[in-house]
């Protein structure tokens, strides 16, 4: 299936290690321009050896002024913007009682509001080309609990801001949707640190609660994502898609 993705411009957030980083070699196999930013240096470095035709980006993204930065670094660099993925996000605290409200603020600041302030920046470019795509990375775990309670929150928060945001847009050209991974292996992830500690726990999870009976991975996420970005998927618009082999208990 041609994708008709050759030359567009790209924006991965948190592209340089885990589902982002498979999202950004995804475009790249596409032929696309893409763009990765996160936080990590040594992690920008070693994916730009591995991906050669990416650029990269160095900013705190749960910064607003960072993220403003960066975004102008990315447009000096390639002159727009078609398509925007939002995929930056961390998690952190533990039950809803035991996590400070700075740690939720946190939380929304790194996995909400970067997506909706990235969104802003780039809306006007794609709706002047009437054209564009955005895609979040949410969760299953923004549907169901399951997660930490300050990163269900704010997945929550994407899943509904995602289909607000479809129905604003449609009419400009720009598609805007997003992406529900369930639990994804992937050496730079919490599984695998889980898969290490504790492997028959693990596995006892995985038969337990996946019916697919296996973790996804990075590169099936990817697909998806780079799917809904194109042309190809153009008649889906506001959906958040589950990525997680049954997982989710949620039917909604």
């Amino acid at each position: 299936m041609n994708l008709n993705l050759e030359g567009k411009k790209v924006l991965v957030t948190g592209g340089s290690k885990g589902i982002g980083k498979g999202i950004a070699e995804a475009f790249t196999a596409e032929n696309a321009k893409v763009g990765v930013v996160a936080r990590g240096e040594k992690d920008l470095e070693k994916t730009r050896q591995e991906l050669s035709e990416v650029e990269i980006f160095q900013g705190d993204l749960s910064n607003v002024e960072e993220r403003s930065r960066v975004f102008q670094e990315f447009i000096d660099t390639f002159g727009t913007i078609d398509i925007l993925i939002n995929n930056v996000g961390g998690s952190s605290g533990g039950s809803n009682l035991e996590t400070s409200l700075e740690q939720f603020d946190e939380a929304m600041q790194l996995n909400y509001f970067s997506a909706v302030h990235f969104s802003q920046l780039a809306a006007p470019y794609m709706k002047k080309a009437n054209d564009g795509a955005i895609v979040n990375i949410s969760s299953i775990f923004g549907r169901e609990s399951g997660g930490k309670p300050s990163y269900n929150s704010s997945k929550a928060a994407m899943i509904s801001f995602t289909k607000s945001l479809a129905d604003e847009l449609a009419l400009e050209g720009v598609r805007v949707n997003g992406v529900a991974p369930g639990a994804i292996l992937h050496p730079t992830g919490n599984w695998q640190r889980r898969l290490d500690e504790d492997p028959e726990k693990i596995e006892k999870f995985v038969e337990d609660q996946i019916p697919a009976g296996r973790f996804g991975t990075v590169e099936e996420v990817a697909d998806v994502v780079v799917f809904l970005a194109s042309e190809r998927a153009k008649w889906v618009i506001g959906a958040t898609l589950n990525v997680d082999g049954g997982q989710s208990k949620s039917n909604f």
